[in-house]
C-alpha cells in the first residue's frame, strides 16, 4: 500500500518515486485534483477509481474510501492512494495511515510537493525570505461543519511572526481577512491569492490584505487556490517568472493513448495551453511470434507504436540488418532512429499510398508489413500486385476508451481537439456522441492525411493538417491556427 502525493498540478512535479509506484499498482484510488498525466504510467489492466472530493460538489465519503483501501489490500493487490499535493498536508493521508495501521496493513508514504510551497514558488512568492519572513504556517481555510470557533485560534494566527498560507479558503476569504485584521494583522499587509497554481492557467492577485477579498471576487478567482499573507507576497512583482506562452488562454484536447500523450501534452503546456487529456484509445500489445527477418528483403513499419512493439520482440537493432527498412512517415522514422536504425525509405506523403509510390523502384520478392491489427490493406495489396510474397505481422491493436461525463464536457468546450490517428478519430467521436457534437465546436487538428480522411469519412473537416506528420508538426499547426480560432 502506498500513500502518494501527486503535487499541486504540474505533472513535472511528480516525484520519481511516485512514478515508480504508480507503474507497480494493481489499483489506484485518486483525488480530483491530480494531474491527469499522473496516470500515464498505469499498467494495463490496473483498476483506476476516482474517489475525489470537491468542495460543495459530489463527495465520496471518506469512510467508503477507507473501506476500499483495506479491502483491496487484503485481496493482495498493490494499491496506490494518489492525492493532490502531499498526502500528509491537508490530505487526510494521516487518517488513512491510521486506518491501515489498525488493519495491520503495511504502507509507504511517498511525499509530494504541497500547494502552499509549489503554487507560491510558481507565483514568484518565496514563503520564507531572509530578513523578511523566517517562519511559515500552513492553515486550512476550510472548517468542518460544527467546528466554528474551535478549529482555528485566529488571534494566535494574527500574531504569528511569519508567512501565513491558507489552503481551500476561496469562499472564506472575506472571513479570513476580517479575523486576521481583528486579531491585529495590519490591514495594509501584502497578501496574494494564487489560482490554479503551477498550471498554465495560473492567475495571481496581489493587494493589501483588507482589499484582497474584493479584488479576488472582481477577478473571478475560484478554487483551487491558495492565499499567502505576509510581506513576501509583495515579492511577486519582482520575482514572477511563469510567463504566458503563445497558446495561453487556449484549451487543447489530446486524444492520444495515455502513454503516448504525455510528451505532446507537456509541449502544449510549455506553450501556455490548458490541456484536456481525453485518451480515446489505448494500445494493447498482441502476442508476437517473430519470423526470421533475414528471410525478407523488405520490412515496412507503419507507426511509432509498431516500432516500439517490434523492438520489444527483437534482441537489438542488428536483427533489422538484412531487409530494406521502410517507414510510413517521419514519426515512424524517428522512432526507428531512437533504436539505432535509419529507415531506407520514407515517403513524402505519410500514408500507405505514399509508401507504395516510394517503393515503386525498390525490388521486392518477400516483404513483412509490421503494423496494427486493424491496419489498412493498401500496402500489402499493392506489393502483392507486384508479385511479392507479403506477410502481415499484427503487433498491437487499438481499443476504444470511454470518456467520463466531465472529460467529455471539457473536451467539447475546448478550443481545439488534436487527432494523431484515424483510430483516435473514430473512437473519440464514438465516445463524444458522434460527429454532430464537434460540428460547431472546437477546431479539429489532424496529424496527417490518413487522419484527415478519417474525419472526412465522419462528415467533418480538419481545420488544419500538420505539414510534418509528427507530434512536433501537430504543435506547429496549432501555433499557426492559434491566431485564427476566433474562440
Amino acid at each position: 500500500m502506498y500513500l502518494v502525493g501527486a503535487g499541486p498540478g504540474d505533472p513535472g512535479l511528480l516525484t520519481v518515486r511516485a512514478v515508480q509506484v504508480i507503474a507497480l499498482a494493481d489499483a489506484i484510488l485518486h483525488d480530483k485534483l491530480i494531474p491527469p498525466e499522473a496516470l500515464a504510467g498505469v499498467k494495463p489492466g490496473a483498476q483506476v477509481l476516482d474517489v475525489g472530493k470537491v468542495g460543495g460538489g459530489a463527495q465520496v465519503p471518506q469512510g467508503d474510501t477507507n473501506e476500499l483501501l483495506v479491502a483491496l489490500a487484503r485481496k493482495g493487490a498493490t494499491v496506490v492512494r494518489l492525492k493532490g499535493g502531499d498526502p500528509f498536508v491537508f490530505g487526510r493521508g494521516g487518517e488513512e495511515a491510521q486506518v491501515l495501521r489498525a488493519a495491520d496493513i503495511p504502507y509507504e508514504v511517498v511525499p509530494g510537493v504541497t500547494a502552499g510551497v509549489g503554487a507560491s514558488a510558481y507565483a514568484g512568492i518565496p514563503v520564507t525570505q531572509r530578513g523578511v519572513a523566517s517562519a511559515v504556517a500552513f492553515v486550512t481555510g476550510h472548517q468542518e461543519k460544527g467546528a466554528e470557533g474551535t478549529a482555528l485560534d485566529w488571534p494566535a494566527l494574527a500574531r504569528f511572526p511569519g508567512t501565513l498560507v491558507f489552503y481551500m479558503g476561496v469562499r472564506a476569504l472575506a472571513r479570513i481577512a476580517e479575523r486576521l485584521i481583528a486579531g491585529g494583522r495590519a490591514p495594509d499587509e501584502p497578501a496574494a491569492i494564487v489560482e490554479r497554481g503551477t498550471l498554465p492557467g495560473q492567475r495571481v492577485v496581489v493587494s493589501a490584505l483588507s482589499d484582497l477579498p474584493a479584488r479576488a471576487e472582481a477577478a473571478g478567482v475560484g478554487a483551487p487556490a491558495i492565499t499567502v499573507v505576509g510581506p513576501v507576497a509583495a515579492l511577486h512583482a519582482e520575482l514572477a517568472w511563469l510567463r504566458a506562452g503563445p497558446l495561453a488562454g487556449r484549451t487543447i484536447v489530446v486524444t492520444r493513448a495515455r502513454p503516448q500523450a504525455s510528451a505532446l501534452a507537456e509541449r502544449l503546456r510549455a506553450l501556455g495551453a490548458t490541456v484536456v487529456s481525453a485518451p480515446a484509445i489505448r494500445i494493447d500489445a498482441l502476442p508476437v511470434t517473430l519470423p526470421d527477418l533475414g528471410g525478407y528483403d523488405l520490412l515496412c513499419l507503419t507507426s511509432p507504436n509498431g516500432v516500439e512493439r517490434l523492438f520489444g520482440a527483437v534482441r537489438d537493432a542488428r536483427a533489422l540488418a538484412g531487409p530494406t527498412v521502410a517507414a510510413i512517415g517521419p514519426g515512424t522514422a524517428r522512432a526507428l532512429r531512437d533504436h539505432g536504425v535509419m529507415a531506407d525509405v520514407v515517403p513524402e506523403r505519410s500514408v500507405a499510398e505514399g509508401l507504395v509510390e516510394a517503393l515503386s523502384g525498390v525490388p521486392v520478392r518477400r516483404a513483412l508489413v509490421a503494423r496494427a491489427e486493424e491496419g489498412r490493406d493498401v500496402l500489402p495489396d499493392a506489393l502483392r500486385a507486384r508479385g511479392a510474397e507479403v506477410d502481415v505481422l499484427a503487433l498491437y491493436r487499438t481499443v476504444p476508451e470511454p470518456l467520463d461525463a466531465a472529460t467529455r464536457a471539457a473536451a467539447l468546450a475546448a478550443d481545439a481537439v488534436t487527432f494523431t490517428s484515424a483510430s483516435a478519430v473514430r473512437a473519440f467521436l464514438a465516445a463524444a456522441g458522434g460527429s454532430e457534437s464537434l460540428r460547431d465546436g472546437p477546431r479539429l487538428v489532424s496529424i496527417g492525411p490518413a487522419t484527415s480522411a478519417a474525419l472526412r469519412a465522419e462528415g467533418l473537416q480538419a481545420h488544419v493538417e500538420a505539414a510534418e506528420h509528427t507530434p512536433g508538426g501537430l504543435v506547429a499547426a496549432l501555433l499557426a491556427l492559434s491566431g485564427g480560432t476566433g474562440r
